[in-house]
């Protein structure tokens, strides 16, 4: 009898246990939720965490943390998540260097497994741009110039393995050049670097550089996608504008912990949705040349999916070991 007692009050806490998960997630938020960001303040992935977090405040009556933890390609902010509780308190914005595992030779958390998609966000192209003391107007003189003078010209990004680093890759890969590279924690500390000198050239998040290319700072020459953007539409494409071919698109999403319930999944991916109809958050994007876009965490688990598959093959065609 004692057994069956014992048995019948560990079936009754697992029960009580099961039921105090769905209330909680049916209560969802009832305190501030936190927004991990693995790059700097200023930076395109950290305006769309504000712009998200701005909007998620008034549509769930909580605040929206937004916490900047730049460094190792966006790594350390996803290791972070993908270790807190799985509660929907705790997400992760990203952009594309999260479907890149294969960049790194060990990664402390796995992104399949460790790692849920909550929604898409807004994809986009990323803007090349010079530094106005660099002599090339276009991208035929940007090939021709480093083709003269290999492994001279200089060129930034936001980290190693970082969109603005792969970019770069595809680019030089595709071009048959051979550049430089002097990574920078964030592309906002990358953009200072473009600006002072330090580098001659870079791909950044076009809203991270934006106010520097309209007071003619520096130069764009081209921007990444195969169509152009809307913020900057006198701007070529790379493709158009001589390495025919040329596409890569940038872009932002949200995930959470491993094991948030999908209530709570559904939930936020549907807010989401909801705010990329909002026209104030779709003209701030589009001012920026990025497509608001939400869909369901489904929907953004097969995009991210496709996105790892594209990349692992760039990543061994161009002979780029794990770090």
């Amino acid at each position: 009898m004692n057994a069956r007692f014992r048995w019948l009050g560990l079936i009754a806490l697992c029960v009580a246990g099961l039921s105090s998960a769905a209330i909680a997630a049916q209560a969802y938020p009832t305190r501030p939720i936190r927004i991990v960001v693995g790059f700097g303040a200023g930076g395109g992935v950290d305006i769309a965490s504000r712009t998200i977090g701005k909007q998620l405040t008034e549509a769930l009556g909580q605040s929206i943390v937004v916490d900047n933890r730049p460094g190792a390609s966006g790594n350390i902010a996803a290791d972070i998540v993908s270790k807190a509780q799985p509660d929907g308190y705790t997400l992760l914005m990203s952009n594309l260097t999260i479907a890149m595992p294969s960049l790194f030779a060990k990664l402390p958390f796995d992104v399949t497994r460790d790692l849920v998609p909550v929604s898409l966000v807004a994809i986009g192209p990323s803007v090349l741009v010079v530094n106005p003391a660099l002599p090339v107007n276009s991208i035929k003189d940007l090939i021709a110039a480093a083709k003269a003078k290999p492994k001279q010209l200089i060129y930034g990004s936001g980290g190693p393995g970082n969109i603005t680093h792969m970019e770069m890759v595809l680019f030089t890969n595709m071009a048959g050049i051979d550049m430089i590279h002097v990574p920078y924690k964030g592309g906002a500390p990358s953009v200072v670097g473009l600006l002072s000198g330090e580098v001659q050239m870079l791909f950044t998040s076009i809203p991270s550089v934006l106010s520097q290319i309209q007071a003619r700072r520096v130069k764009p020459l081209a921007v990444s996608t195969a169509k152009r953007s809307s913020a900057l539409p006198e701007v070529p494409t790379i493709s158009e504008a001589g390495l025919p071919g040329y596409d890569a698109a940038s872009w932002y999403g949200l995930l959470a912990p491993a094991g948030v319930p999908k209530s709570v999944l559904g939930a936020l991916s549907k807010e989401i949705v909801k705010i990329m109809e909002v026209a104030e958050v779709r003209q701030r994007f589009s001012s920026d040349g990025f497509e608001p876009v939400g869909g369901t965490p489904d929907q953004f688990a097969k995009f991210i999916r496709t996105e790892i598959t594209k990349w692992e093959k760039i990543i061994k065609t161009a002979g780029i070991k794990g770090n």
